[in-house]
């Protein structure tokens, strides 16, 4: 018999978690490689003191959480990884491998949600238009316009429907040629939901696809196809480049990332005075708070409102 405190038992245990994460809950690649990460940092910890998943107690998880403190974790990070060890006892207590949850009444750290970065529209216009500089030059070297096409089309498509990057790149080949005006993406959790598409956002993606197919060289089944692992661009190749471009439009690149554009779309169309709930749908956010982080009002707009809107507003 394997004796339940090897490294082992909790591997086994971990991949089984993982494997329901996957299965029940639609859980990305990404979100599992975090799950990983975070409970095999929790049984390295709790090999180190002879438990395992299988019989930590409620003072090793609080222990745990205290050597996270002490390595000067941030508040986030623990929490997060609080939020790993949570789930990972409570499917142990459902598959019926523990009587008891050890992390049920544990408290983690408050982390503030700090307000993310603002582009202006005219930032974005400057980085659309530095984008799309020199697309029409044929004496132009046709890898640079391949490249300059790319950025152009996602910066375009990016800020019309305010996409996960993780949904932006694995857009399929067939979205490039819609000829509707909206685009069904298929978000976390394998949830679906139709986005809006603008004519700048079409038009570059077509100048895209016909640049990228003048050599014969189809994308296969991707829109941004690539010749790595994936077959597809990748976020981090994507996340560098608009770096560059950002610096050549004369912004901070620390400033901009597709992280960023995704709050500029939804921060600007609450600006102009979008309805947060139809804001919420087109982000794809399944709690409306965290549509509300990402789309703060400027504090002129708030002034506004309560000027415009409140009964007492008007009153001197």
């Amino acid at each position: 018999m394997t004796d339940a405190r090897t490294p082992r038992a909790d591997d086994a245990l971990i991949a089984d978690f993982l494997a329901m994460m996957a299965a029940e809950r639609g859980a990305s690649p990404n979100t599992l490689d975090a799950y990983r990460r975070d409970l095999e940092d929790a049984s390295a910890w709790f090999a180190g003191r002879g438990l395992s998943f299988a019989d930590a107690d409620h003072e090793a998880v609080r222990g745990h959480l205290a050597a996270l403190h002490a390595r000067g974790l941030a508040a986030s990070s623990t929490a997060r990884k609080l939020s790993a060890l949570k789930r990972m006892f409570r499917f142990l207590l459902g598959e019926g491998l523990r009587a008891d949850d050890p992390a049920g009444r544990v408290t983690g750290p408050r982390k503030a949600r700090p307000l993310p970065k603002i582009l202006s529209e005219a930032d974005v216009d400057r980085l659309l238009a530095v984008a799309a500089e020199g697309l029409d030059d044929p004496d132009r070297p046709r890898a640079d316009r391949l490249r300059a096409a790319r950025m152009s089309a996602l910066l375009e498509l990016l800020y019309a429907t305010g996409l996960r990057v993780s949904e932006l790149v694995a857009l399929p080949d067939s979205a490039g040629r819609t000829k509707e005006r909206l685009l069904a993406v298929k978000g976390k959790g394998g949830k679906e939901r139709l986005v809006p598409l603008t004519e700048a956002a079409r038009t570059a993606t077509a100048r895209w696809r016909a640049l990228r197919d003048e050599g014969g060289a189809a994308g296969g089944p991707w829109l941004f196809p690539s010749e790595g692992g994936t077959g597809r661009l990748t976020r981090q190749v994507f996340a560098r480049d608009l770096k560059a471009l950002a610096a050549a439009a004369g912004l901070r690149a620390d400033t901009v990332s597709p992280h960023v554009l995704r709050h500029a779309f939804a921060s600007h169309l609450l600006k102009n005075g979008a309805d947060l709930r139809v804001v919420q749908q087109l982000l794809g956010h399944a709690d409306i708070a965290t549509t509300q982080i990402y789309t703060h009002l400027p504090d002129e707009r708030l002034k506004s409102l309560v000027r415009d809107l409140h009964p007492l507003g008007d009153e001197s």
